[in-house]
């Protein structure tokens, strides 16, 4: 309230603001004396302003000294700022305690050169050293993979041999590259650029991560970081924004990988054509220090590829991620049972292979991220039958039942593709119903009342006296 008494916007604003600290104050702020500032100009408060009342001064005081109060409960010192003077002297005087100037080597309250006197007690203390911004230790970095021990964790993978054996040709080449270069031998650059094809739950994000740790290793990338991203985060809402939207993606991930995700969905209208024109132009601006790879499913990625020239001359080496088989996803989820510290027997996984044989096969099956849902799900139901245990055994905490495992309502949440690349609802999904709240359904026509028998003998004697010559 005293602050729209005192103005709302602009300068009045700004000088309500000092107003309510100066108001509490022995003198008033510098800004509010006659020639003492230039952004405002108002009357020192212990004079009647015109149009306000007694009133309104009080509420402006009191609010002075609650804000007083509560910066002198922060750390126990009033900061010295213009129209605020700190406790015990006069806030332009520098032998008082307030301010000081620097020059001459007094620093004020807070400062190293005078003792410290605690504005609640008044009591002296020895001299306080300034408080030093908190800084977070820079964390140690991990240890730089070899290549060799990169291409092991590659091979210790379940399945994807296809794509394992076009990871390591792919090291190999690029290796021998560097070391002609060493030797001064021409050398060709070859495309370091990929596209993954595959359907969801495939292990291209893992894939990818280890990629930018090889390339790293190798020498071709600085720092080897891996920066995920899909359409959401290249396309602003409005056009001309998505360029420099994209281009700051592109730079957070300059020195590692940068990993579009469904990079097919940036076909099809002029927002993802801008956002491709940018990545071509930053692809080629940073190509000595940057790797991308575009991923999603492989008939809408082959589209998205050869509609844009300037991405199929850099996006020449495709490798396709099959989908796991059921011996495959077994051995995923026993691997992920164990890594969480949970014992699947046998039984369990046959229970496992009971629950894959009747699930459809499609685009839209999640692979490897279906098995760990399965997974997720049993543990929840693992916990829900020992509720009513008090003190559970060890092997009773460890142990899955079969009757723990049950299948996931949905194979996965991503949409299916379809043979045209367009996006189709999982198998048996309701379609969706499209209701349009700003059209209400027109009324129907009200039906035609029942003529009476007497209007219709009327009628029919008028019809027959209009055809008679």
């Amino acid at each position: 309230m005293a602050a729209q008494g005192l103005g709302e916007s602009g300068p009045d604003a700004r000088g309500a603001a000092a107003t309510i600290l100066a108001a509490q104050s022995g003198s008033p702020s510098p800004a509010m004396r006659p020639g003492g500032g230039s952004s405002f100009d108002l009357p020192p408060v212990r004079q009647p302003v015109p149009g306000v009342g007694d009133e309104l001064l009080d509420q402006v005081k009191r609010m002075g000294e609650q804000v007083k109060s509560q910066l002198e409960a922060m750390g126990g010192v009033v900061p010295t700022l213009p129209g605020l003077d700190t406790p015990g002297g006069d806030g332009d005087d520098p032998s008082a305690g307030g301010g000081g100037d620097p020059s001459d080597g007094r620093v004020g309250e807070r400062g190293t050169s005078e003792p410290y006197r605690d504005p609640a007690t008044g009591a002296q203390t020895a001299t306080q050293e300034p408080e030093k911004p908190a800084v977070e230790e820079p964390k140690p970095e991990e240890p730089t993979k070899s290549v060799e021990e990169l291409l092991a964790e590659l091979d210790a993978l379940i399945g994807l041999k296809n794509v394992k054996d076009e990871i390591h040709r792919q090291a190999a080449v690029l290796r021998v590259e560097g070391l002609r270069k060493k030797a001064g031998l021409d050398s060709p650059t070859i495309t370091r650029h990929l596209v993954f094809n595959g359907n969801p739950g495939t292990g291209k994000t893992t894939v990818a991560r280890l990629v930018a740790g090889i390339y790293r290793a190798l020498g071709l990338l600085s720092k080897g970081q891996l920066v995920e991203c899909d359409r959401s985060e290249l396309v602003a809402g409005y056009l001309g924004q998505t360029a420099q939207k994209t281009a700051d993606v592109v730079k957070s991930a300059e020195g590692g990988v940068l990993f579009i995700d469904e990079a097919y969905s940036l076909s099809g209208d002029q927002y993802g054509k801008e956002a491709i024109d940018t990545l071509v132009k930053e692809m080629e601006d940073k190509r000595n220090d940057l790797v991308v790879i575009v991923a999603g499913y492989p008939l809408p990625m082959a589209v998205f590829i050869s509609e844009n020239p300037g991405l199929e001359s850099r996006f020449r080496t495709v490798i396709d991620f099959a989908d796991y088989s059921d011996d495959e996803l077994v051995a995923i989820f026993s691997q992920q049972a164990a890594a969480a510290d949970y014992d699947a027997g046998d039984a369990v996984v046959e229970r496992l292979r009971a629950i894959l044989g009747d699930v459809p096969r499609g685009p839209s099956f999640g692979n490897g991220r279906y098995v760990r849902n399965v997974l997720e799900a049993a543990i929840g139901q693992h916990a829900w039958r020992l509720r009513d245990i008090a003190e559970p055994t060890l092997e009773q905490l460890r142990s899955l039942e079969p009757d723990d495992l049950v299948a996931p309502d949905d194979a996965d949440p991503e949409p299916a593709v379809a043979e045209d690349g367009t996006l189709v609802p999982p198998a048996g999904a309701e379609p969706p119903q499209v209701v349009d709240a700003l059209e209400p359904e027109a009324p129907a026509a009200p039906e035609a009342p029942e003529a009476s028998p007497l209007e219709t003998d009327d009628a029919t004697a008028e019809a027959k006296h209009e055809e008679t010559p």
